[in-house]
């Protein structure tokens, strides 16, 4: 399998990633082994895409064509686990 492209999609309640790929004679759809492997690709994926980040090697590659821009980045995700514990530890 060869990641492509991933598209994420915010929502109030979840987060829906599209995952584009090539694959040659993989598991067949609508089978565990085909959400296992889509699922560690899309994993590696995200996390290839966090280092970059973290580096700094970004850049502008195109513009939407909206005309209303938002450019701030505020990220503070607390895992329902995790708020649970910051309660009880306040």
């Amino acid at each position: 399998m060869t990641l492509k492209r991933i598209v994420v999609d915010l929502r109030a309640e979840e987060m829906v990633l599209r995952v584009l790929y090539t694959d040659q004679d993989g598991p067949n759809p609508t089978t565990k082994a085909r959400a296992r492997a889509v699922t560690k690709l899309a994993r590696s994926g995200l996390r290839d895409a966090l280092e970059a980040l973290d580096a700094g090697d970004v850049a502008m590659c195109g513009t939407s064509g909206f005309s209303q821009r938002e450019d701030l980045l505020s990220v503070t995700v607390l895992r329902p686990y995790e708020a649970s514990e910051a309660k009880a530890a306040s």
